[in-house]
């Protein structure tokens, strides 16, 4: 599945690492940062995951929810979460549904073997639940800002 901007951003209902669900429809009236990862405590995933929390303020003071999003366990998720004192929700799809929906589960390669994953991206979606900007394939280093700049756009 490819999305586009002004795509209705798929609907999920997933665990997270409260213990509760959470979905796309209970959010709306929101901008939602929908970032996905590889996998909790890597490297690039940390770095990302402190980028957000370090900006979290600003982006509650801009009507925006900021969710983070692989295929950990929620387990595995509170553990990355109390670590780095991350303020937001780890959702946990660990049936790459909603991964896939959004069209980041993709094969990759590495020393020559092949295997599917999570593509690094960001998925910005308005209080309508339509999407307003996509990062393919992030950069983890000066990522978070160009997200705030652009929830800063859609919130004047």
């Amino acid at each position: 599945m490819t999305l586009s901007i002004n795509d209705s951003a798929p609907d999920f209902s997933l665990p997270c690492d409260t213990g509760s669900n959470i979905s796309l429809e209970g959010l709306k009236g929101k901008n939602i940062v929908l970032y996905f990862y590889p996998k909790d405590d890597t490297p690039g995933c940390t770095q990302e995951a402190k980028d957000f929390r370090d900006k979290h303020t600003e982006f509650e003071n801009l009507n925006t929810v900021v969710l983070g999003v692989s295929k950990d366990s929620v387990k595995k998720h509170v553990k990355f979460r109390d670590k780095y004192e991350l303020p937001f929700n780890l959702i946990a799809d660990e049936d790459v549904k909603t991964i896939s929906d959004y069209g980041v589960w993709v094969e990759k390669s590495m020393y020559g073997k092949k295997y599917m994953g999570i593509e690094r991206a960001t998925f910005l979606i308005d209080k309508n639940g339509k999407i307003n900007k996509i990062w393919p394939k992030v950069k983890v280093t000066g990522h978070v800002d160009e997200v705030l700049d652009a929830v800063r756009n859609i919130s004047c």
